[in-house]
């Protein structure tokens, strides 16, 4: 894992997050959108996370983008201001090397500092990597939502993990 560098998302770096989440949409269930994500799309995405004072972190190592993770609202209600949901992806090519620990990790740091007060993230029930990286930093499961989404014919579980930050 030598030679990651962890930073903020810029808007070059759009086309290599569609590489990225682009085959997870087509193949995967850890996204449960059914339509590819173009580079505009992206754009709008990590401008309204920036606009928030929200955080997009990438993984690079020598020019290439590994992964990315960021967050925003959780609800749309001015009740829920100070509670944030995330999502992280890594390149299937370079899973299991740690590069999703040190995401989420600056993910967690950043919300902290940004005053946030809970992190919540949103798993596919039969994602236990996934699951077992959330526990790993001190998320618990909340809830489990039997059959509320849909992907590939199949009904989908969704697992609710959270973090309090403060």
């Amino acid at each position: 894992m030598t030679g990651i560098e962890l930073r903020d998302a810029r808007d070059g770096d759009c086309p290599a997050l569609c590489a990225i989440v682009n085959p997870e949409i087509a193949t995967g269930l850890s996204i449960w959108h059914e339509i590819e994500r173009s580079e505009a799309d992206m754009r709008d995405w990590l401008d309204q996370r920036r606009a928030a004072g929200m955080a997009v972190i990438v993984a690079e190592r020598q020019g290439a983008i590994l992964g990315y993770a960021g967050y925003g609202p959780f609800r749309p209600h001015s009740g829920y201001a100070l509670t944030v949901e995330h999502s992280l992806y890594v390149d299937a090519a370079h899973r299991g090397q740690g590069i999703g620990n040190r995401l989420l990790d600056a993910l967690i740091h950043h919300a902290r500092q940004a005053g946030r007060h809970v992190m919540i993230g949103g798993i596919e029930a039969g994602n236990t990597a996934s699951i077992a990286l959330h526990r790993r930093h001190g998320f618990a499961e909340t809830a489990r939502l039997p059959e509320v989404g849909r992907k590939f014919g199949r009904w989908l579980t969704l697992v609710l993990m959270q973090r309090p930050l403060t």
